[in-house]
């Protein structure tokens, strides 16, 4: 057994012949002795960028060994500093001013030690937990920074949500600490305003009146429609939570994502709209419905129009009746344009759409599934 005191294992390994450096460098060691290069020592005296590049990344392996160097250098990094505020509540606290007085004094604490590290917080975890264990969290952002005043205004608001809330809500018991976590973090360097100026004080009520609405009832109280892709005007608009993360237009739609007591919420994500083949053509209808109207289409003769697998219509429409409604004679129409979704399973949907201009001046987008007629939107 040989010990090679520290930092001498470059002088140890120099007269040790390059077949030393063991499996996977044998075509190297040989290359090497063929150029001169017969010890470890004359392998470490050549420049590593040289070498690295007459023989590669192996060269380099090769040359880090032969003076005494890890395989991989060291990746070492600065761990992040614990940015989190932590108080606790003796005795219990049962009383939103109780409780929203010591948040006020960690949104103060917390923003100023933000500022001392030139960060701003675009999302924070607002954290309690009760005196039977529960645990109580809720996650909210804003679209620029917030202050001291906005933490701890939105850490009463959600206080008062937790202690004021149903009786289903409402925890069991007193809290017995509250944590602030900052989620989301930037260089604070400022806020660009917009061409005329920020945001209105209409526009920050509002947003800070909504906000609170939510603290209280939830975040699915209050919504708002968003662009998504989709074939059919009702695939293409979702109702997602006010301020969440939205993930834009490129996604498939479907219902708002849910998740449990803790909420990210922010701005939209801007996304191009992929081509959708099938997608109805533009102009939008001005409402939709949902769920769609029952509806009947005739033809002249009275007898119902159909449309046959491979997209053909029996016989041009001559009147249409919305949910039991009378007779409404249609003047013009155009389509049909069938889709198939999702053939290959169980799942998939077969439908035409029809758009009826009726003698009222209203025109309606219809579509024929499962052997029924429903008016699904209308234009005007």
């Amino acid at each position: 057994m040989v010990v090679v005191p520290p930092g001498s294992s470059r002088t140890w390994l120099a007269p040790q012949p390059v077949s030393t450096l063991g499996l996977g460098f044998e075509a190297l060691s040989d290359l090497l002795v063929r150029l001169g290069v017969r010890t470890l020592g004359d392998l470490a005296a050549l420049p590593g960028p040289s070498v690295l590049g007459r023989f590669g990344p192996e060269g380099a392996a090769a040359h880090r060994l032969a003076r005494g160097q890890d395989e991989r250098s060291l990746a070492a990094r600065t761990p992040p500093p614990d940015l989190a505020v932590i108080a606790e509540l003796d005795p219990p606290a049962e009383r939103v001013d109780t409780a929203a007085f010591v948040a006020k004094a960690l949104a103060d604490e917390l923003h100023e030690r933000l500022a001392n590290l030139g960060l701003a917080c675009t999302m924070v975890a607002i954290e309690a937990e009760t005196e039977h264990g529960e645990q109580l969290v809720r996650r909210w952002r804003h679209e620029g920074a917030l202050t001291a005043a906005a933490l701890s205004e939105r850490a009463r608001w959600q206080l008062d949500g937790w202690l004021t809330g149903g009786e289903e809500s409402r925890p069991s018991g007193g809290l017995t600490w509250l944590r602030l976590t900052p989620q989301e973090v930037r260089p604070d360097d400022g806020r660009q305003l917009g061409f005329w100026g920020g945001a209105t004080a209409i526009d920050t009520g509002a947003a800070r009146a909504l906000a609170r609405v939510q603290g209280m009832l939830g975040p699915e109280a209050v919504v708002t429609a968003v662009l998504a892709g989709g074939r059919s005007p009702a695939e293409q608009v979702r109702l997602v939570p006010w301020g969440d993360l939205r993930s834009g237009p490129a996604h498939r739609p479907g219902p708002a994502h849910r998740a449990g007591p803790a909420r990210r919420v922010g701005r939209a994500v801007a996304a191009e709209m992929p081509p959708w083949p099938g997608r109805l053509a533009s102009p939008a209808p001005a409402v939709i419905h949902s769920p769609p109207q029952p509806a009947e289409v005739r033809d002249g003769d009275r007898r119902p129009v159909e449309v046959s697998g491979r997209g053909m219509i029996s016989a041009a429409p001559a009147t249409l009746t919305v949910a039991g409604g009378p007779p409404l004679a249609v003047t013009a129409w155009a389509g049909p344009w069938p889709i198939e979704e999702r053939w290959w399973d169980a799942g998939g949907r077969r439908k035409a759409w029809l758009q009826l201009l009726l003698d009222d001046g209203a025109a309606h987008l219809v579509a024929r599934e499962a052997g029924r007629w429903w008016v699904e939107a209308t234009y005007s």
